[in-house]
């Protein structure tokens, strides 16, 4: 692997043996290097690979205004993250995850707090990233001694949400849950009722919320799979929860402007039944 730029000290411009163009970060990788030099393998801890996610020009110049030490931080951030939750995350992560913990602990050592409007939500409705921001916080304290406030750990868990759903910027998953909450008020309200927000049905009614919100910001549909006797059926057996349905139908269709298909409706329904039963 040979050096194509040199970035700073700690950052280095590559091509894997792919090639593919890469940034290669370490401790002193790029001290003293010059293009045409071979990188040392031994100082290499993480190798950024360039993708339609992850726009290398965009990452190099983060890179090279951030400490390493931050750096490192968000990168086993977001390593423990996919190991936690087990799956794939948008590797744009890199650049909004570094970006936003380099600034926390900037404002934290500027003594600028700031409130975190939905962590409430957040715990409620995405505890697992919550929990990983948590341990986020836990990390950083650890390493750098600075003990971030629990409203950090609220704005790790949206980034580490938006990097799950794939989604364009954070500020969707804050609307994202906006609406969630606006959902789940309207099922309380429409029955009265105080709902088990730690029952299996009720996180199952979450999960289907997070989808279904991502579905009409993308403009993805149901397939149409339900005949109008099964439609038919539900209306008549969950009456009241199909009511509440429609309510769900006709927020939608006054925030979105956009008609909510039969199926959406049927799974609304009987998720709502299970929720409040």
């Amino acid at each position: 692997m040979k050096v194509i730029k040199v970035i700073n000290n700690n950052i280095v411009k590559s091509f894997d043996h792919e090639n593919n163009e890469v940034l290669v970060m370490g401790k002193g990788i790029g001290f003293q290097k010059k293009p045409g030099n071979s990188v040392n393998p031994e100082l290499i801890e993480k190798v950024y690979v360039s993708s339609k996610d992850l726009n290398s020009n965009r990452l190099a110049q983060l890179l090279s205004e951030i400490p390493i030490e931050h750096i490192q931080l968000a990168n086993e951030i977001i390593s423990f993250a996919k190991a936690s939750l087990g799956k794939k995350l948008n590797d744009n992560i890199f650049l909004t995850l570094t970006d936003h913990v380099s600034y926390a602990i900037e404002r934290y050592n500027n003594k600028i707090p700031i409130k975190n409007a939905l962590l409430w939500e957040i715990k409620r409705f995405y505890n697992h990233e919550y929990l990983i921001g948590k341990e986020a916080l836990s990390m950083i304290k650890s390493k750098l001694g600075i003990d971030l406030p629990e409203d950090e750990a609220g704005f790790i868990a949206l980034h580490i949400v938006n990097a799950e759903l794939d989604m364009a910027q954070v500020s969707q998953v804050t609307e994202m849950t906006k609406i969630i909450q606006d959902i789940t008020n309207i099922v309380r309200l429409h029955f009265q009722v105080d709902l088990d927000e730690y029952s299996l049905n009720y996180e199952r009614f979450i999960v289907h919320l997070k989808f279904f919100v991502q579905r009409l910001f993308t403009g993805v549909d149901l397939l149409e799979e339900n005949d109008s006797s099964f439609l038919f059926l539900i209306k008549e057996k969950y009456r009241e929860e199909y009511l509440c349905a429609l309510k769900i139908r006709k927020y939608i269709m006054n925030h979105f402007d956009r008609d909510l298909q039969e199926d959406e409706i049927i799974y609304l329904t009987i998720h709502i039944k299970r929720i409040t039963n």
